[in-house]
């Protein structure tokens, strides 16, 4: 008999680890995991921050959650984190690489000090973290899912930013398109212990005080875009609830853009 939608969207009793889990983005995806029943231990450096969120996550789905401090750059700190997990839940099913912290640079004012921090953090640290966790989820079939950028594979336009403040740094770019690659690699090279690895590329969405502080800059993303609108955090909710449970059982390898069709024109 097949089955139901609703039943393979389902991740009752499965364990999600979600590094820069407390963040913008982050945030939304943790609120749908737990949506769908899972238990979620959140990540990222600030460890008030991500246990605020747990603790909504628990009161607000009735699931189990944790959160950590973390700084992801450092792999035994990841090792202790993935072990804690294992140890409080005894399981883990879903690895999402999401955190992200860079110095805003343009390609002339960046450093080389900078463009080593933003690859260490943007793309040393997702191998490093699924390098620990990989053992785990050859035990449960599990997935990995890496948060990568529309600018891992089409370039920024320069004429948009208009400033420092709002600039793109090349580092970005570079990190995001090595994730997307890394993405199809442990794809193809983790296929044997059944590991489904894709990757989404989130469009433009602006926090919410660059957007209020700059609306000519926010009125350009719009007009760009097929859409004609930024993304909010909720956008993300479908592809990571389709890529992350059952319903996305047959999909390994690929990049989603989450967009509004900014890179397909």
């Amino acid at each position: 008999m097949m089955k139901k939608l609703l039943d393979m969207l389902s991740l009752k009793g499965k364990v999600a680890f979600v590094t820069g889990g407390a963040g913008y983005l982050g945030t939304a995806m943790c609120e749908v995991l737990a949506e769908m029943g899972a238990h979620v231990v959140v990540v990222s450096r600030d460890g008030t921050k991500c246990t605020a969120l747990a603790e909504r996550l628990t009161a607000e789905y009735g699931v189990r959650a944790m959160g950590l401090g973390v700084n992801i750059r450092e792999p035994e700190e990841i090792r202790q984190a993935l072990k804690q997990t294992v140890d409080t839940f005894g399981r883990l099913d879903i690895l999402i690489n999401n955190a992200w912290s860079g110095t805003t640079n343009s390609f002339d004012s960046i450093s080389y000090e900078h463009w080593e921090r933003d690859l260490n953090m943007g793309l040393t640290a997702v191998f490093a973290t699924v390098k620990e966790a990989v053992e785990y989820l050859k035990q449960t079939q599990g997935v990995i899912l890496n948060t990568a950028s529309m600018y891992g594979h089409v370039a920024p336009d320069y004429r948009i930013y208009d400033g420092l403040h709002l600039v793109n740094p090349p580092s970005y770019g570079a990190a995001k398109a090595g994730v997307i690659q890394l993405t199809k690699y442990l794809a193809s090279f983790l296929s044997p212990h059944r590991i489904r690895v894709n990757a989404v590329s989130p469009g433009p969405f602006p926090f919410p005080q660059v957007a209020e502080n700059n609306p000519a800059f926010l009125a350009t993303l719009e007009g760009k875009n097929m859409l004609g609108r930024v993304g909010q955090p909720a956008d993300l909710k479908g592809v990571t609830a389709l890529l992350c449970s059952e319903a996305g059982a047959y999909i390994t390898g690929q990049n989603y853009a989450v967009d509004g069709g900014w890179t397909a024109w």
